[in-house]
């Protein structure tokens, strides 16, 4: 997951300050696009996939301490505009819950906001390039490549802070990037609403004062770590974007393969 896993206080002012600052005009900006495009029905779809989203992201799989993201699928049915809102409102639920810090807010969202943006432009293209029958391929390359480079990002945004930061790195060792006995618990850890148990979160206090990274270390980890991840999200997106191009190719194509101003969200069979 490309999050920002440090608590507040961590990064300088001026970067998390920046963050925020830039995330509430991309905010303001998406809102009077969404509402210029006329985006009827949208209100549903927005709210489902970003409870979907939120579910996602509060999924841990264990064994990699990954997030699965969902931020191309959503992307793929949002468009930029509507994914930039469905990012918002996510991310701040997410640290309202205790899901990271509430300083780096900002930054997250511009993280996800740029997965969704750029993984609905490779899905687009794609799709036009190779045509409805290879969604599935399309969709899954497309993840991979788009988690890839957000990753990059994530990196990039650490090293610019200038401090060290820590992650958890599940069962993987930061200092031999092995794996040791990745399944002695389960494989997947659902926590939505209760936050971090006792147990865990003095493991995970154990485990960050012991695996303190500096950027160099936080990229190999997070590179060594991703991939695994990458290609699961990837499959998960391939699976439903798969289906929902059987099933109803209508909220896919009408922003992948068609004009933009077309009827979208179920107004393909209405009047406007």
């Amino acid at each position: 997951m490309t999050h920002i896993h440090i608590p507040d206080g961590v990064l300088p002012p001026w970067l998390w300050l920046g963050g925020w600052l830039v995330t509430l005009l991309l905010v303001m900006l998406a809102s009077r696009r969404a509402t210029a495009l006329k985006y009827r029905r949208a209100v549903s779809l927005l709210g489902v996939v970003s409870a979907l989203m939120l579910v996602s992201m509060s999924s841990e799989i264990v064994p990699i301490a990954y997030h699965i993201n969902l931020s191309v699928l959503a992307g793929v049915l949002l468009g930029p505009w509507l994914g930039a809102i469905s990012a918002f409102i996510v991310v701040l639920v997410l640290a309202l819950l205790g899901h990271g810090g509430v300083t780096v807010v900002g930054l997250n969202v511009l993280v996800i906001t740029a997965e969704m943006a750029l993984g609905w432009a490779l899905v687009r293209g794609g799709l036009r390039l190779f045509g409805r029958r290879r969604t599935g391929a399309v969709a899954g390359s497309a993840t991979v490549v788009t988690l890839a480079l957000s990753t990059a990002m994530l990196v990039g945004i650490v090293a610019l802070s200038g401090a060290g930061t820590a992650r958890e790195t599940g069962a993987l060792d930061p200092d031999t990037l092995e794996f040791s006995n990745p399944f002695s618990g389960a494989a997947v850890s659902i926590n939505l609403l209760g936050g971090e148990t006792e147990e865990g979160a003095a493991h995970a206090a154990d485990q960050a004062a012991e695996t303190a990274l500096d950027v160099r270390r936080f990229a190999i980890v997070v590179f060594t770590l991703g991939p695994i991840g990458w290609i699961i999200e990837a499959l998960i997106t391939a699976g439903i974007l798969g289906y929902i191009a059987r099933v109803r190719p209508s909220l896919l194509f009408a922003t992948a393969t068609a004009d933009e101003h077309r009827p979208r969200y179920g107004d393909e069979h209405g009047r406007h």
